[in-house]
């Protein structure tokens, strides 16, 4: 574990707190090895809705259910002691009315321990966020590219051109002010990413967005190189795992073809020891 790891598990105000300060540090993980490896370096962990794809084989985060992110958020706690855990609300779990929303958001920190819930939407979503605040569930909010509209956005293009920058500083105030303790910002172009950072009082997360924002988060698999073929722009492989596991299994293939493996020092003989 770094020497920089946390001590303590921050609370969403401490996430707050630290805007503008020490750049905040965030990863997706969605099983309990992952989250053990991150806890105390990350200052928050996300289970993202993204396990719909990485894990689940899904084409977008759309089918992704409650009952997955109960089950996911649940592992992940599993492995946290000094990271702030943080749980996506999933397509179709709060959009309908902010009873809607509170009810799943209830049921998700109740089922899984979590410390706040995550959902997509800039000023149509600062009433639900209001309402789910004054009910002592805190939120952070994600705008810019949303996934889960991505259908109406018209595919997984840079959010802030094109004339839209002004409804994204609209997005960004909105949620600000209905009471978010932070808010991703989501392939925002640089310049208007930073704009919106010094902007709004509460921390910006950046993914595909600037240097400049509060913090910065990455889904795990992408920045770990496990995809091979996949390789968004905004990201960087700190490692290139998906290689090493790719000659690993073709090894482990080679060697059982070739009764090489189990070798004698994997088995067992009919004698004890000694």
């Amino acid at each position: 574990m770094s020497a920089t790891a946390r001590k303590t598990s921050p609370l969403p105000d401490d996430i707050r707190s630290m805007k503008g300060g020490t750049p905040i540090v965030s990863l997706t993980a969605y099983t309990t090895p992952m989250a053990q490896m991150m806890d105390g370096i990350c200052d928050f962990v996300l289970v993202g809705d993204s396990v719909g794809m990485v894990l689940h084989g899904l084409p977008s985060t759309l089918g992704v259910t409650m009952q997955m992110m109960q089950m996911h958020g649940r592992a992940v706690a599993r492995g946290l002691e000094r990271s702030m855990l943080v749980i996506d609300m999933p397509f179709g779990s709060y959009e309908e009315s902010p009873e809607q929303a509170f009810r799943n958001a209830a049921k998700l920190m109740r089922e899984t321990g979590c410390a706040a819930v995550k959902l997509e939407g800039g000023t149509h979503m600062a009433d639900t966020i209001a309402f789910l605040v004054a009910r002592g569930v805190p939120v952070m909010a994600h705008i810019g590219l949303t996934p889960q509209s991505i259908n109406t956005l018209g595919g997984y293009k840079v959010q802030g051109r094109d004339g839209t920058a002004d409804r994204l500083r609209a997005d960004a105030r909105a949620v600000s002010e209905a009471g978010a303790f932070s808010v991703v910002l989501e392939k925002v172009h640089a310049g208007l990413a930073g704009e919106i950072t010094q902007a709004i009082p509460i921390p910006t997360i950046g993914i595909g967005a600037s240097p400049d924002c509060d913090g910065q988060i990455l889904v795990v698999d992408d920045m770990l190189g496990l995809f091979t073929a996949f390789k968004p722009k905004f990201v960087k492989r700190f490692a290139s795992l998906g290689e090493d596991v790719q000659a690993a299994i073709n090894a482990y293939a080679d060697e059982v073809r070739a009764r090489r493996f189990p070798a004698a020092e994997h088995t067992f003989s009919d004698k004890a020891p000694g």
